[in-house]
């Protein structure tokens, strides 16, 4: 397994295949409602204002998402938030890590994590330190962010517009 950086030329269709299954597993963490919400987003101009999104993102910074490969096939990926996005949390910002379901168990999701922090380290922000959103629900997620050495920092909140 290779780990590189995403190239929107290439990598799009493996990282919206990845991003839908990350999409619809956070969703059945939360019952129906939560999967209908999660799911009824992935409509063809989500993917497409996504994958727009990306590669703007890999634009202004080449080692915001890094994939793994096996060969052309995506194993997984890691989405760290450019730096003059992250400001949002005065922090790096590990926006996304998803590891296909058959690649769990291995030490991918901590070669992910490593090419995270090399990202979050070349930033230049206000905070020396990296955060994060993971579900409550979501347990191997959270254990994997535990074994790493994140702790809780406050609480995210939202609300319906």
């Amino acid at each position: 397994m290779e780990t590189r950086p995403y190239d929107p030329e290439t990598d799009a269709a493996g990282l919206w295949e990845l991003k839908e299954r990350f999409e619809h597993e956070l969703g059945a963490l939360g019952g129906e409602e939560k999967a209908d919400s999660y799911g009824g987003k992935l409509t063809d101009d989500y993917r497409e204002r996504y994958l727009d999104w990306v590669a703007q993102c890999v634009e202004r910074d080449p080692d915001s998402v890094t994939v793994a490969a096996d060969g052309t096939d995506l194993a997984g990926y890691v989405f760290v938030l450019p730096e003059e996005l992250a400001m949002i949390w005065d922090a790096a910002v590990l926006n996304e890590l998803y590891v296909r379901e058959s690649s769990r168990g291995t030490d991918l999701a901590d070669e992910l994590m490593a090419a995270a922090y090399d990202c979050a380290r070349d930033q230049e922000l206000p905070l020396d330190r990296i955060m994060l959103d993971v579900d409550r629900e979501n347990g191997p997620a959270g254990g994997l962010y535990a074994r790493h050495g994140f702790e809780s920092w406050g609480e995210l909140r939202a609300r319906d517009l």
